[in-house]
């Protein structure tokens, strides 16, 4: 069920989101270092993708995301917080996308930002609880992501696990069975995605898709699904 002032927080959400990614994005591409590459590895250069093109599918995808999340949150105290997350992972998503890269200078400031949000929402509405969950839940993402990365490399890469802490917090505030649907749903969405391409012989088995794309749609679908998933599974 939406929440309440749910139309109101939905536009809020598309125009605010889309408008600012659209701007954001290209210049923070046009802005951010490049990283060091290892020996024979290549990637296509931030700047070049700061187009009409980066601003089109970061602002469209900002506005999507932040309606659906307006929609679904309404006018609560935490929702500035995921409406800041949106603007970086349409951004985010968009340059891994491209160049398989997810920049740490825009996980780690954001991090601070989303914090600050859910700590701001913690003093508006007395929720400590939820600021604690999503402390832990923070922790436990960028933990499993942590290992995940150090067993197998080549599947997952330290920009994901950068990532994982930063929409753990996020998914942890609305609870568990947002967290757990949320982060790792996006497992289910490569997986799927991945036996896909392959049957369809466009990747071989030894290709690697990006997978923060995959992770930002698992957490929006996580915080559509998981509460009725963990009622679900409750009984």
């Amino acid at each position: 069920m939406p929440a309440d002032n749910a139309l109101l927080a939905a536009g809020i959400g598309a125009v605010a989101c889309g408008a600012v990614a659209s701007v954001v994005g290209p210049w923070l591409m046009r802005s951010i270092p490049e990283p060091e590459l290892e020996e024979g590895e290549t990637k296509v250069s931030y700047a070049s993708l700061a187009g009409r093109r980066a601003a089109y599918w970061c602002g469209g995808l900002a506005a999507a995301a932040g309606g659906i999340l307006g929609w679904v949150l309404g006018l609560d105290a935490v929702l500035p917080a995921w409406l800041v997350l949106v603007v970086a992972g349409s951004v985010l998503g968009y340059i891994d996308a491209r160049t398989r890269f997810l920049p740490s200078v825009i996980i780690w400031p954001t991090y601070f930002v989303v914090g600050a949000g859910l700590v701001a929402a913690a003093l508006a509405t007395g929720e400590w609880g939820s600021l604690r969950r999503a402390a832990l839940a923070g922790a436990i993402g960028f933990a499993v992501f942590y290992v995940l990365w150090f067993a197998f490399p080549r599947g997952v890469g330290f920009g994901d696990v950068r990532l994982s802490g930063l929409l753990g917090i996020a998914l942890g505030w609305l609870g568990w069975g947002e967290f757990v649907s949320g982060l790792y749903g996006g497992f289910f969405l490569g997986a799927i995605v991945g036996i896909v391409l392959i049957a369809a012989r466009i990747m071989t088995r030894k290709q690697m898709v990006p997978f923060g794309p995959f992770m930002l749609v698992g957490a929006l679908a996580g915080v559509l699904l998981g509460a009725p998933l963990e009622k679900l599974y409750a009984g």
